[in-house]
């Protein structure tokens, strides 16, 4: 699999060369600005996109390196090497004024606050963050917004080439899919002269490929809690001395209030590196006296996330005011677990502001379309689920009760991915009385191949349908129904019907809330809205969607619904397919 995606690298390559006449000389210009701009249309933002997919660590290699994972070290060292053969050094990092982030839950959210905040001050903000929703390009941006199609294919073939061009015996040509995406957005943030670049972790923290970074302007780490247990240990204490790998000499770090163990962690990792490390006031410290602050983004787990982006942003701008010297005055010595708390100070007009328009995709995000209302959110934790849980719960007490005469009906879509709990997560669910439970993998389309953005080689088809099937299982068992014998088989299709539209439907002779396990999120959504959604419509409904008793029973009251609330949560990456679906301007 590897050798074959090896010679397609290689043809897309050699293709894109022979089609733009590329130079073989090295530049003498450090960075990217000397190489050659592609101009042919040819080479439009799909094909650059298609090229970074084969960059995607193909699922059997990957499971191989977990087995045989080498020094983590080892990897950071090699991305700095990558970083050289680009043209850069780490030093020129240091330009970018960054603001470093990580956490368990909620460091995509803080880094989106903490850039609305500054770019609200007039600066020039670059943003690193992942995963992406609907496009790949959404992981940079250039004051709030993801760059252009034609930039990211400017920059992405500048970066492809240089590496191509300094590559040698002795090392690997390209870096796999996140580092290339790392290195481009340093790339364009140099070169887009931004003011300052906040930065996301991807995994972990201290051997993240992000922390090539020698000397951000400070640090922040989110809530914590259990992820990426494979890579980054089992406990939370494990976990937050990954997260504390991101501090650095003499740079301000802030975390918001931890559970005890993993706040003790990251203050003992603070003290070794001679990081100064402060925990953040509440926010309702920091409204008063003052008019309460409107946050962009809805739950009360928010408030936690701008609390800290507060911070952030307020210590960026005393360090450019200071020039990068001296130390945060400590609004007082902190006695819990021997930390001091950062500044309780009120929050300006231009922060005011910058919280109030934060937009965070995908995240406590809500669509209403006619009889639909569609709650999105990428909760992936069980501290996260519970927040999700919470936030769509207070949502539905506070809605408008619809006038027609049929029933309300609350659906659950759901996906989990990667080394996550499927059971734990479900189980949290529970208390929001789901009348349907949906699930299906990742996949926008039974076939992505004609969108880019969407592919994923890391799983297999297979992988991904038997763990859709594993989660229906383990939500029957929630539902404290025994699970059918015939769980397992795909039922007879339709004759003339796909075999792959509807996988198992939750054993028609149970009394419990119905579950269906789909091949595809478009399948899903087309079964869910019942063509009620005014903005998804699909030319022809597939045949199949009602083979069976649940699915067509269910279709009848959905239909006939006066309002139907749909919870999508467990994957950003499903959240992300769910979206390119209902708001196809995403996709433009």
């Amino acid at each position: 699999m590897s050798r074959a995606r090896n010679h397609l690298r290689a043809a897309l390559f050699l293709a894109a060369a022979s089609a733009r006449g590329v130079t073989t000389q090295v530049a003498a210009q450090r960075g990217l600005s000397a190489w050659p701009v592609p101009q042919e249309p040819s080479m439009e933002y799909q094909d650059a996109v298609r090229m970074l997919n084969t960059l995607q660590t193909n699922a059997g290699y990957l499971e191989q390196v977990k087995r045989q994972r080498g020094d983590p070290q080892t990897q950071l060292e090699a991305m700095e090497l990558y970083l050289a053969r680009s043209g850069l050094q780490v030093e020129d990092l240091d330009r970018l004024n960054i603001i470093h982030v990580t956490g368990t839950k909620g460091k995509g959210s803080t880094c989106a606050f903490t850039e609305c905040i500054l770019r609200s001050y007039g600066l020039k903000t670059g943003f690193f963050s992942s995963p992406h929703l609907v496009q790949v390009r959404e992981r940079i941006r250039i004051n709030g917004q993801p760059i252009s199609p034609e930039l990211f294919t400017k920059y992405f073939w500048r970066l492809y080439h240089r590496l191509e061009e300094t590559k040698d015996g002795s090392c690997v040509s390209m870096p796999p899919y996140f580092r290339f995406l790392t290195l481009m957005a340093f790339h364009v943030f140099l070169q887009e002269k931004v003011d300052l670049a906040v930065v996301e972790v991807g995994i972990g923290g201290a051997y993240d490929c992000t922390n090539i970074i020698r000397k951000p302007v400070v640090c922040g780490v989110s809530s914590l809690g259990i992820d990426h247990t494979s890579l980054l240990g089992d406990t939370v204490e494990k976990i937050a001395w990954q997260k504390g790998g991101i501090f650095k000499q003499g740079v301000p770090a802030f975390t918001v209030l931890q559970p005890e163990g993993p706040l003790a962690v990251l203050r003992d990792r603070a003290q070794q590196i001679s990081c100064p490390l402060y925990l953040c006031p509440t926010l309702e410290a920091l409204e008063e006296g003052g008019p309460p602050l409107a946050l962009g983004l809805d739950g009360e787990h928010q408030r936690s996330n701008a609390a800290l982006a507060l911070q952030l942003a307020h210590c960026w701008l005393q360090q450019q005011d200071r020039h990068g010297a001296g130390e945060v005055k400590a609004s007082r010595p902190g006695l819990l677990w021997q930390l001091p708390l950062a500044p309780v100070f009120q929050p300006t007009s231009h922060m005011r502001l910058g919280l109030r328009n934060t937009e965070w995709l995908g995240r406590t995000q809500v669509l209403r379309r006619g009889p639909l209302t569609w709650y999105l959110d990428g909760a992936h934790t069980p501290s996260s689920v519970q927040a999700c849980v919470r936030w769509f719960r207070q949502a539905l007490q506070g809605r408008e009760r619809p006038s027609g005469s049929g029933p309300e009906v609350r659906v659950l879509l759901f996906n989990a991915t990667g080394d996550r709990d499927p059971a734990a997560l479900l189980k949290l669910l529970q208390p929001c009385q789901f009348d349907y439970a949906v699930f299906c993998p990742n996949l926008t389309e039974v076939s992505s191949t004609g969108n880019a953005d969407q592919q994923n080689f890391t799983v297999t088809l297979d992988q991904v349908l038997l763990r859709c099937l594993e989660h229906q299982q383990h939500w029957n068992h929630l539902d404290e129904e025994q699970a059918s014998p015939d769980l397992w088989s795909a039922p007879s299709p339709e004759p003339g019907g796909p075999t792959s539209l509807l996988l198992a439907p939750h054993p028609p002779h149970t009394s419990s809330a119905s579950s269906l396990v789909f091949s595809c999120i478009s399948h899903a959504l087309q079964w869910i809205s019942q063509g009620r959604d005014p903005v998804f419509q699909p030319p022809t409904p597939p045949k199949g969607l009602l083979t069976h008793p649940v699915a067509h029973s269910g279709a009848s009251v959905l239909h006939e619904a006066a309002a139907i609330h749909v919870l999508v949560t467990g994957s950003l990456h499903l959240v992300g397919g769910v979206l390119k679906l209902l708001e196809p301007a995403l996709s433009q």
